[in-house]
């Protein structure tokens, strides 16, 4: 924007009325015919805005003032919910954050498709009875200040962290471990990671609780595979949390955002914990990625077998299938299954999955499905159903293209992100309809929402 067309100027305040949430959680209205983002405001609320920043196309804004409260508001139960930022929706009573979570995938189809929505069957979203202690794995980043050890999460756009000692959204026994591992690292003195000179021991503390089982895994990530007082340190927290399955650790020595390294030791207990969903049960190793709420994992993967609708006689694709999972979920009515990722390691856990289960009917290749879908059709294998469940970037362009050419009957698309799902379902929408899209709430107090969509050929 060049300097004759602002208007709107930092530390400006007026009177703002919020229209919707953004897909951040933040209250969106409209000054001036700039969009301005509030943080902390609900839709139908009126605020006093404060200009924090502008932008090219936004104005950035705090609230100073509600002046006409919104009907869901309610007081956020956790005491460092403004500090935390983990959490972006615990000011808005539960069943309003549903509503909301449907609102953003109507407004994600309002923006990137041309489709009518009056003709598609865009559900009420699925949420959990209990929004409270579901997510079964903490990742916290250590710390010292002032003497004391504290693990936890950044604060949003700072590099200074918020101590969670007793998360809301933690399992109770992830809060329980990491709160144990922090008294014995202060007691027995053990150096904890500085990251201004990338120098001591301890750098994060991982907990994993598999919510079926009860088994529990800690992982500490260190800088170097030496850890002082290693045997009394393993000692403490064993007679602390008697009942702790497995404790590893992992060595990160690089100057990185990403938690884990490539190296992992066996320090006590078992090597890797058991988890299951519905019938099926998984090995969960330190590194192995695995869905942070098994309870709505279960409701996510039921409702994908409902809009597979398989008979016993459909061949079918799991692409980007990770380790297998929500294709052996499928598997048993399926007449053949073959899944395929560009990660080796995951298709040989799904591989192994499937022997666990004996799904007998299932292949998995390492590769791209836009690479190996020409090949099979050119040898005369056609899918009936493909399942997609993209990461956050959506399907990559040449698999829709893909898509389009082989023609399989059904695509069914699980997605984390309603705007790319809908600019790929505008990208079929020449060959293929939306049935319907239902809405999962994988993420209650966040602004995440999960979709499947039921998406047939035309």
């Amino acid at each position: 924007m060049n300097n004759k067309q602002v208007t709107i100027q930092e530390g400006q305040e007026f009177p703002l009325t919020i229209k919707r949430l953004g897909i951040n959680g933040e209250g969106v209205g409209f000054f001036k015919r700039q969009v301005v983002f509030v943080p902390g405001a609900l839709p139908g609320e009126v605020v006093v805005a404060r200009v924090e920043k502008v932008q090219n196309k936004f104005v950035q804004a705090s609230m100073k003032k509600i002046r006409e409260k919104s009907p869901h508001r309610i007081q956020p139960p956790c005491p460092i919910y403004h500090k935390c930022g983990g959490c972006q929706l615990q000011h808005l009573a539960y069943p309003q954050q549903l509503e909301e979570k449907r609102d953003h995938v109507i407004q994600a189809m309002e923006r990137h498709t041309k489709l009518r929505l009056d003709k598609i069957d865009i559900r009420e979203t699925i949420g959990m009875d209990d929004p409270w202690y579901y997510r079964n794995k903490s990742q916290l980043q250590t710390t010292k200040e002032k003497g004391k050890v504290l693990a936890g999460l950044y604060q949003p756009n700072s590099h200074k962290i918020v101590d969670l000692s007793q998360c809301m959204v933690q399992h109770e026994k992830t809060n329980e471990v990491t709160q144990v591992v922090k008294d014995v690292l202060q007691e027995l003195n053990i150096p904890i990671y500085d990251e201004r000179d990338h120098s001591g021991g301890i750098r994060t503390i991982v907990v994993r609780t598999a919510i079926a089982t009860g088994e529990t895994q800690l992982v500490l990530v260190t800088v170097k595979e030496k850890i002082p007082k290693k045997e009394l340190l393993i000692e403490e927290i064993q007679k602390r949390v008697p009942n702790l399955t497995s404790i590893m650790q992992n060595i990160n020595g690089k100057r990185t955002s990403l938690i884990f390294g490539e190296d992992t030791l066996h320090l006590a207990g078992e090597e890797v914990i058991q988890e299951t969903l519905g019938d099926l049960s998984f090995e969960l190793s330190a590194r192995a990625f695995f869905q942070l709420n098994p309870v709505q994992t279960v409701k996510l993967y039921d409702e994908v077998k409902k809009a597979a609708k398989l008979t016993g006689k459909e061949k079918v694709v799991d692409a980007y299938c990770g380790v297998g999972t929500i294709g052996l979920w499928v598997a048993n009515e399926a007449a053949e299954l073959r899944g395929m990722d560009i990660i080796e390691e995951s298709i040989k856990d799904a591989k192994k999955n499937a022997d666990k289960f004996a799904v007998t009917h299932a292949n998995y290749y390492v590769g791209k499905a836009e690479q190996l879908l020409p090949k099979w059709t050119k040898e005369g294998w056609r899918p009936d159903v493909v399942i997609v469940d993209p990461p956050r970037t959506g399907c990559d362009n040449k698999l829709l293209n893909t898509l389009l050419k082989v023609k399989p009957k059904k695509i069914v698309y699980v997605s984390c992100n309603p705007s790319t799902l809908a600019k790929d379902i505008q990208t079929l929408s020449g060959n293929y309809k939306v049935k319907y899209m239902q809405p999962v709430d994988m993420f209650p107090q966040t602004s995440h929402v999960e979709v499947i969509s039921k998406i047939e050929l035309k």
